[in-house]
């Protein structure tokens, strides 16, 4: 039986480093699929777990669950008064600004998973997203309208969560998260599979910081980049930034 690793554990909390292609639980995206983590974590812990945020199937890093109904609520009282610090890793489509904050709104949809996760399909809900551009690159190749082709390896703060809200915010201002058949462009996409042997979506959850609602302490919990992820960034000549 595959096992997830596992970043953090107390009497309170698991948090595992869940790889791409793998859903939190059971969804009618993917009708076929038989493998979730909610069911690896419970299995590997020996005992319910309740999920606290989503990561997307092809999303990759942190993913905090509780273990208990009554922490689960409590927490996401946090998430909901935004106590709770997320950073995620990208690899976006042309320059980015140095840094800057996308405030769009975005609708969401209902997630009857999610402990108190509130939404509102007919209704925009306010999302913001900060970012901070680590690094860019030029290569000599015509993918699209120009010459060569620029990227960016930027860090994304969510400041709220809704569903999709990094892929929609950075589609909104024009650079889309590789990788992404939803909300990228298709050419780019394509040719990070045939330049880059990348077939995945370049977004990973690398660290989550909050507040432990019951013992009181700062609690930061951090996962690496998944070796796929690692290798594009090497030959993007960006692995000594991690």
């Amino acid at each position: 039986m595959d096992l997830l690793k596992i970043l953090y554990l107390d009497p309170y909390f698991v948090a595992v480093d869940k790889p791409p292609g793998l859903l939190v639980h059971r969804s009618p995206i993917d009708r076929n699929e038989k493998r979730f983590a909610l069911q690896m974590v419970r299995n590997q812990v020996g005992r319910h777990v309740y999920p606290l945020h989503r990561l997307d199937k092809a999303t990759s890093g942190v993913l905090l669950f509780a273990l208990s109904p009554e922490v689960a609520k409590q927490t996401a009282v946090l998430f909901q008064k935004g106590g709770i610090q997320k950073k995620y890793l990208a690899v976006v489509r042309g320059y980015t600004d140095e840094s800057g904050s996308v405030d769009h709104p975005i609708r969401t949809v209902p997630d009857r998973f999610i402990a108190g996760r509130e939404s509102s399909p007919e209704n925009r809900i306010q999302a913001v997203t900060d970012y901070k551009r680590l690094a860019v690159v030029e290569l000599p190749f015509q993918v699209d309208r120009y010459p060569t082709t620029r990227y960016s390896l930027i860090n994304l703060y969510p400041r709220t969560g809704r569903r999709h809200q990094l892929r929609r915010h950075m589609k909104h201002i024009h650079h889309p998260i590789i990788g992404d058949t939803r909300y990228g462009k298709s050419v780019h996409n394509y040719f990070f599979r045939d330049r880059f042997n990348c077939g995945r979506l370049l977004l990973a959850a690398l660290e989550i910081e909050f507040n432990h609602p019951i013992t009181g302490k700062d609690v930061t919990i951090t996962a690496e980049p998944d070796n796929g992820f690692r290798s594009v960034l090497a030959q993007l000549n960006w692995g000594g930034l991690l």
